[in-house]
């Protein structure tokens, strides 16, 4: 088992572990009426859309997520979180330099002593869900998971659910597959990008992502018979058939998101080993984006 596969398995009981900190976490991101900013890049960009669209929806306050390479300090905030698993990518630590004087900057990472700690006023420290892996899993799940329930979601079945995924069916055999469209909505769209970017990570593989009702609006022009169309949370059921209508297969389950981004995992690493790829070293890849001043 390589280590991309042992970290996907062992998510359920990292996310069990990692709940016990929901105090911390309702510290940090949860001060109910701050307008907050949360940054990151890469996976932790899309981890800050769901906790974006997460946070407002549980009423606590106007909440943006930024790419951090995007970061440009115009509007005000009360508090800006940065997601960083390695606490080491170039673009978080420019954009916390150009955070405003004033404002609680928080480090939201994997690894203790990292330079984002010289820039940042508190840090949500989750080194046991840190991983080897460069393709990311375990990491931002538990972040999304602690922070659900730092917002107050009930997670009851959410460690269950995750242990079913591991053995559930894969949606389709990727022998058949050669295109996979990811689609959520509200904070399961930034899920579906996510889940698209495992793919083109550990497959290499020709994956999209969207707002769900979106993939009616152009996209679902290029699915056909070798598709995999997957719904992430609570996906309109109609749109199965106007993937089907397309010739693309299907794929639902009525498990927690977080379980079903894990399925979504798993199908990455069987398209990667029908292609005869390696997911622990993915083409043109690293752990970290540390950028060289040249570039």
């Amino acid at each position: 088992m390589n280590d991309t596969s042992r970290e996907i398995t062992s998510q359920p009981a990292v996310w069990k572990q990692g709940l016990t900190l929901a105090s911390e976490a309702r510290a940090v991101l949860a001060v109910p009426g701050e307008r907050l900013l949360v940054l990151g890049c890469g996976t932790s960009w899309f981890v800050a859309q769901s906790i974006a669209e997460l946070r407002e929806s549980a009423g606590l306050g106007e909440t943006d997520a930024v790419c951090a390479s995007e970061y440009v300090p115009r509007r005000r905030y009360d508090r800006v979180v940065a997601i960083t698993r390695s606490g080491t990518s170039t673009e978080v630590l420019d954009a916390l330099r150009q955070v405003p004087s004033g404002t609680h900057r928080v480090g939201v990472t994997a690894v203790a002593g990292m330079p984002v700690d010289t820039f940042t006023d508190s840090r949500l420290l989750l080194d046991f869900a840190d991983e080897r892996s460069v393709v990311q899993t375990r990491f931002p799940t538990t972040v999304l998971a602690l922070a659900r329930a730092a917002f107050g979601a009930e997670l009851g079945r959410l460690a269950q659910d995750g242990r079913a995924a591991l053995t559930a069916p894969l949606p389709a055999d990727p022998v058949d597959i050669d295109h996979v469209v990811f689609l959520g909505t509200g904070w399961t769209v930034g899920l579906a990008h996510e889940a698209a970017l495992k793919v083109r990570e550990a497959a290499q593989a020709y994956s999209e992502s969207y707002p769900a009702m979106d993939f009616r609006h152009g996209p679902v022009a290029v699915a056909g018979p070798r598709t995999l169309v997957f719904s992430i949370g609570d996906v309109p059921a109609a749109l199965d058939e106007v993937s089907r209508s397309a010739g693309a297969i299907t794929y639902r389950d009525d498990r927690d998101p977080l379980a079903q981004l894990i399925v979504a995992q798993r199908f990455a690493l069987a398209l990667a080993a029908h292609r005869g790829l390696d997911p622990d070293r993915p083409r043109l890849l690293t752990r970290s984006v540390v950028l060289t001043d040249a570039l």
